[in-house]
């Protein structure tokens, strides 16, 4: 029985060894004997060129299937703005595939960046194609947990037919808002959460149609809020409004 096992690992090991040496002579037969003839490259893509995935490869397909570093590669393409992962391996006997995953923003950061739906940072080429999509502003090293936070304030405003248009948070973590009708919320540092649903469950008092009249929302009172109204905007008599919803 011992003298099976040591004769079996002895035929592993010339094995091994074989194989080595074959793996060597494949490696210094070089481009010559297995050229890549086909690279593919797979992925939906919006954003990302093919045209420029291929000419980041330049100088690294010319050794071989076999001398091709796939790694290389690998970190080459993954260094283009839109790709979020890529996965690339060799197809025996002429080709490399590369399939690519791409961003998909769902808000901008500050002035040069968006955040996908994992809060994961990328900065594109180029911003301006992406002014409509929502801004998250705050420091950095946070964008996952704002991103959280802002979802939660779009849904509780959609909810009231209200779309939000800019979430900023400074240094000392003060909440300022902005809608889509350009009427500012400030929320200040102290509550900032418990405030914003203040704001939601008494500016329906007020009327849908006034929303667009507000210019800000000054929510940083102890009790309450006030109202800045913009220019030209008749004021809301509160003493009917109260009446009204008495009856």
């Amino acid at each position: 029985m011992v003298k099976e096992r040591v004769l079996l690992t002895l035929v592993l090991m010339m094995f091994l060894v074989a194989g080595f040496f074959i793996w060597q002579e494949v490696k210094a037969q070089g481009a010559d004997w297995l050229p890549i003839k086909h690279v593919r490259i797979e992925g939906a893509f919006q954003y990302i060129a093919k045209d420029k995935v291929k000419q980041v490869l330049k100088g690294q397909l010319v050794n071989g299937l076999y001398n091709a570093d796939i790694q290389l590669i690998q970190r080459s393409v993954k260094q283009l703005p839109w790709v979020k992962r890529v996965r690339v391996k060799r197809v025996w006997p002429d080709a490399i595939n590369i399939k690519i995953d791409e961003q998909v923003p769902v808000v901008r950061w500050g002035s040069n960046g968006l955040l996908n739906k994992k809060g994961e940072f990328f900065s594109p080429d180029n911003m301006s194609v992406f002014e409509s999509l929502p801004l998250l502003m705050g420091p950095r090293g946070n964008e996952k947990k704002l991103l959280e936070v802002m979802k939660g304030l779009m849904i509780s405003l959609q909810d009231r037919g209200m779309q939000l248009a800019e979430f900023h948070v400074n240094e000392r973590r003060t909440w300022r808002l902005k809608l889509r009708s350009e009427m500012d919320l400030i929320l200040g540092r102290n509550e900032p959460l418990q405030k914003f649903q203040l704001f939601l469950k008494t500016f329906e008092l007020i009327g849908k149609e006034q929303e667009k009249q507000v210019a800000v929302v000054d929510l940083r009172y102890p009790n309450g809020y006030a109202l800045t109204w913009k220019q030209g905007e008749k004021q809301i008599n509160w003493k009917e409004v109260a009446a009204l919803n008495k009856t």
